[in-house]
């Protein structure tokens, strides 16, 4: 199981983008095999500070192992997947 926090800023373009862009790429290469948690940094913004969040739109893949970030609207789903240790599972 792969398990995602998406931290975004309310409704702002970037983040709205962000939250498609990842329920896509999860939907064409993890389907059923994934967990979504999506944070509005206006909401709680402790939360943010707590896992060092300074940029909006961030994606954090908790598991499995080997934590890693992303900062941006993830469209550019090649190099997310690369990012995200996922190039297995590049076309």
């Amino acid at each position: 199981m792969f398990v995602f926090r998406l931290y975004v800023a309310g409704e702002a373009q970037n983040s709205v983008q962000a939250r498609a862009n990842l329920r896509a790429l999860c939907q064409a290469y993890l389907p059923g095999r994934h967990q979504i948690e999506v944070l509005d940094v206006f909401r709680e913004p402790a939360r943010a500070l707590e896992d060092a969040i300074f940029m909006t739109p961030t994606l954090i893949k908790l598991a499995p192992a080997s934590v890693r970030r992303i900062v941006g609207t993830l469209s550019q789903t090649e190099s997310v997947l690369l990012a995200l240790g996922l190039e297995e599972r590049l076309p």
